[in-house]
C-alpha cells in the first residue's frame, strides 16, 4: 500500500505548489500545463507495458526498480532549476509510477489465494488509492505553507527508502510463464495508443474542439487497433484478448471505466464550486474535499462483506444506484444550498462508487490467471485512466454547454468560456457566472446519475452469477 499511496498522491500533489513553482521557475503557459499533466500522461501510457514486463521478469523486481526510479525522480523534481528539468523529472515519476501500480495489484493476486482474504486486500487497495488522490492537495498545501515547493516531492524519499529495505524481506518474487523476447513493438504501440488518446480527450474537454487534440484522439484509436490486431496474432500477447472477452474480467474493466468517468467528470466541477463559487481558499477546499472519503472508508468494507453472501453483481448494482442517488441529490443545488448538503451528497456518491470499483477490481483479479496478473492489473488501471479522461470529455462538455447557455448574451467572451474568466469581469458578471456555473454543475450531476444508473443495469446484465 505504501507505493500506491504515494503514486496516487502525486496525481494531485502539485495543486497548491504550482503558484510557488511559477514564481520561482517562471514557466510559460504551455510549460505549466506540461508540469501538471506529463506525470498522468506517461503513467497512463506505460501501465500496460510495465504490467506485462512484471509478468516476464518478476513483479517484485519491477516494483523495486520503480521504487528506486520514483525516489530519484522525486529528488530531481525537488531540485529542478528550470521548467524543462521539472517536466523531465515529472515524466520519470510517471515511468516509476507505471512500474509500481500494476505490480502492487498483481502481487495482491499472487499473495492472497483465498478469495475472502483477497477481497479484503483489494478493498484496502482501492480505499488507499482513493484516499491518496484526496490527500495529495492537503499534503501539498501543508508543506508549501511551511517549506519550499520542492518539499512536496521530497516527502516521497523516506517512504521509497523504507520500501527498498523492506520489499525484498516481505514481498515474494513472482512472475508468469511466458518465454522468449519481450515484445518491444507491442510496448511502443500501447504507448502510441494511450498517450495521444488520453491527452487528446483531456484537451478537448478543457478547451473545446481543436484540430490537434482531435487528431491525437484519431491517431490513438488507429494505433490502438493496430495494437489489438498484433495481440491477436502473438503466442504470448501483452494483453490477452480472450481474458477481455471473459465476462468477469471484461465486465469489471467496463464497470471500473464508467465509475472513473463519473468520479473525475464531476470532481472537476466540485473543486471549482468550492473555490470559485463559495470563495474558499485552495487549502480550505482541499480539506472539505477530504470529508467524502469518510463515505468511502465506511461503504467499501461493507460492500465487500455483503458480497460474501450476496451475488457481487447485485452489490455492485447497489453501489452504482447509491452513487446515482448521491449525484441526484446534487442535481437541484442552487446558490442557496448549504455546504453540508453538497458534502453529504458527495459522500454518498463517493461511497457508492468506490464500493462498486472495489468489487470490480476484486472480480477482475480473481478472473485473471496468476501468471498474467501484471498485465491484467495494468489493463484494469488503464481502463480507469481512460474512464477519467472520457468523464472529463463527456461531462465536461455537458457542463460547458449548460454554463454558456445560462449566461446572458451581453457577458464578455472570456466569462462565457470559463468561470475563471469571469473572476475579473466585474461583480455583476461574476454573480451571473456563478449562478450559471451552479446550474451547469447540477446538469453534470444529472448526467453522472444517469451514467451510474446505466452502470447498475450493465453490472446486472454482464456480471450476474459470474465468479472470479
Amino acid at each position: 500500500m505504501l507505493p500506491l499511496l504515494l503514486v496516487s498522491m502525486d496525481v494531485s500533489v502539485l495543486y497548491f505548489a504550482l503558484p510557488a513553482i511559477s514564481a520561482d521557475l517562471r514557466p510559460g503557459a504551455t510549460e505549466q500545463l506540461w508540469i501538471l499533466d506529463i506525470y498522468g500522461f506517461v503513467l497512463a501510457g506505460l501501465l500496460i507495458t510495465m504490467g506485462a514486463l512484471g509478468d516476464r521478469v518478476g513483479r517484485r523486481k519491477v516494483l523495486l526498480g520503480g521504487t528506486a526510479l520514483f525516489g530519484l525522480a522525486s529528488a530531481a523534481a525537488a531540485y529542478a532549476h528550470t521548467p524543462g528539468a521539472l517536466i523531465g523529472a515529472r515524466a520519470l515519476l510517471g515511468v516509476g509510477g507505471a512500474c509500481l501500480m500494476p505490480a502492487t495489484l498483481a502481487l495482491i493476486r499472487v499473495l492472497f489465494t483465498d478469495p475472502a482474504q483477497r477481497a479484503k486486500a483489494v478493498t484496502l487497495w482501492t480505499s488507499v488509492m482513493a484516499s491518496g488522490i484526496a490527500l495529495g492537495p492537503v499534503v501539498s498545501g501543508a508543506l508549501v505553507e511551511h517549506f519550499w515547493w520542492g518539499s512536496v516531492f521530497l516527502v516521497n524519499l523516506p517512504a521509497m527508502a523504507l520500501l527498498l529495505v523492506l520489499g525484498p524481506l516481505l514481498l515474494p518474487e513472482s512472475k508468469g510463464t511466458a518465454t522468449g523476447r519481450f515484445d518491444v513493438l507491442s510496448a511502443a504501440l500501447s504507448l502510441g495508443a494511450l498517450l495521444p488518446l488520453v491527452h487528446g480527450v483531456k484537451e478537448l474537454a478543457k478547451d473545446g474542439w481543436a484540430p490537434l487534440p482531435a487528431a491525437g484522439v484519431t491517431v490513438g484509436l488507429l494505433v490502438g487497433l493496430l495494437f489489438l490486431r498484433r495481440q491477436a496474432r502473438l503466442a504470448h500477447p501483452m494483453v490477452d484478448l480472450a481474458l477481455l472477452r471473459n465476462r468477469a474480467y471484461g465486465g469489471s474493466v467496463l464497470a471500473n471505466l464508467l465509475a472513473m468517468a463519473a468520479t473525475v467528470g464531476f470532481a472537476v466541477f466540485l473543486t471549482q464550486y468550492l473555490q470559485s463559487v463559495l470563495g474558499q481558499s485552495p487549502f480550505e477546499a482541499a480539506l472539505w474535499s477530504l470529508v467524502p472519503t469518510v463515505g468511502v472508508l465506511a461503504a467499501a468494507p461493507a460492500a465487500a462483506a455483503l458480497a460474501r453472501t450476496v451475488d457481487r453483481a447485485y452489490v455492485m448494482a447497489g453501489g452504482f444506484l447509491l452513487a446515482a442517488a448521491g449525484f441526484a441529490s446534487l442535481a437541484g443545488i442552487d446558490r442557496g444550498t448549504p455546504l453540508w448538503a453538497v458534502i453529504v451528497g458527495s459522500a454518498v456518491y463517493a461511497g457508492g462508487l468506490v464500493s462498486a470499483m472495489t468489487l470490480a477490481n476484486e472480480l477482475a483479479l480473481g478472473a485473471a490467471p496468476p501468471e498474467r496478473a501484471g498485465s491484467a492489473a495494468a489493463v484494469l488501471e488503464s481502463g480507469a485512466e481512460l474512464g477519467g479522461a472520457l468523464g472529463m470529455g463527456l461531462l465536461g462538455t455537458l457542463g460547458a454547454a449548460v454554463y454558456t447557455g445560462a449566461l446572458p448574451a451581453s457577458v464578455p467572451a472570456a466569462a462565457r468560456e470559463t468561470l475563471g474568466g469571469a473572476l475579473t469581469a466585474g461583480p455583476a458578471v461574476l454573480d451571473a457566472a456563478r449562478t450559471a456555473f451552479v446550474e451547469a454543475m447540477g446538469a453534470v450531476a444529472v448526467g453522472a446519475a444517469g451514467l451510474m444508473a446505466a452502470s447498475a443495469v450493465l453490472s446486472l446484465v454482464l456480471l450476474r452469477r459470474v465468479r472470479g
